[in-house]
This record gives C-alpha cells, structure tokens and sequence, in this order.
C-alpha cells in the first residue's frame, strides 16, 4: 500500500493500513477458494474480513469521516456508501449462502468494489487527512479506536 506522504507514521493510520493489507491478503484467499468451487471456505474467508472491517468501519465513521467531511461531503457520502453495500453481501456469509447460486459471484464483484474502496482510502482519504487534520480531530479517531478495539495483533514491541 501506499507510503509516500508519511501518513503511515500515525500510529491510527498504520493501524487502519494493517487491516486494509489483511483484508486484501484475505480477498486473494476467497478468490482462490472461488476458483476452486470451496464455497463454505468462501462465507468463512468472508466472515474473517467483517471481523476487520468492523472496528475499522467504526474508526472510520466515528471518528476520521467526520472530520472530513466537511471539506470533501461527496467523497466521504460515497465511501459509507460503499461501505453499507460491502457489509451488506458481507453478512450474507451468516445466511444460506449454500441455497443462493448467485451469492458466490456477488461476494467476487463486491470484493473487487472492496479492493477498489481500499486504494481510495489509502491514496486519498489518508493522505488528505493528513494534511487536514488537526490534534484535536486526531484525538477523536484515537477515542474511537480505544473504544472499539481492533482486530488485528498488535506488534511486537
């Protein structure tokens, strides 16, 4: 992912990278499970991704969008929704995924809108909240993390 404008020396940006660079590791894995017809593989790789996604949806929208929108109300507007259509064929991992034929090639396309969503943020949302933000709106993403936690293992010191 992206390295260029320093925002990953932020210790919420790097946070939010780590989960975008395990959410891609985890599309590669349900492309190949796809491939290979493994679709109960499928809805459990898809499970694994709404684990990440969850608490960074949540740093996203409780915290980092608000300060952005502001200054970019239509980016931010079509990132949630976009991100209201990927937790929609997401959740349907919990459902009878086996009984819908169409569920498997929805999860393939919205993963592709999923990957696609993920560069916005980290050539766009992450550099520009870089340089529109300030402590005080940084303080208000770190309170969100706190509160919601993350999914990914933290590292070693």
């Amino acid at each position: 992912m992206c390295e260029y404008c320093g925002c990953q020396s932020l210790a919420t940006i790097d946070e939010l990278t780590r989960e975008h660079d395990a959410v891609v590791n985890l599309i590669g894995r349900v492309r190949d499970a796809h491939r290979d017809g493994r679709i109960t593989l499928m809805a459990e790789l898809a499970r694994e991704i709404a684990a990440v996604l969850v608490p960074h949806t949540e740093v996203e929208e409780g915290g980092l969008f608000p300060a952005m929108a502001h200054e970019f109300p239509e980016q931010i507007a079509a990132l949630q929704d976009e991100h209201r259509r990927i937790e929609t064929v997401l959740s349907e991992a919990n459902g009878p995924f086996l009984n819908d034929s169409t569920w498997p090639r929805r999860l393939i396309d919205t993963l592709g809108l999923l990957r696609e969503h993920i560069l916005k943020e980290q050539d766009g949302v992450f550099p520009a909240a870089l340089a529109f933000l300030d402590p005080e709106h940084w303080e208000a993403v770190e309170a969100v993390r706190a509160r919601v936690g993350s999914a990914m293992p933290q590292p070693l010191p």
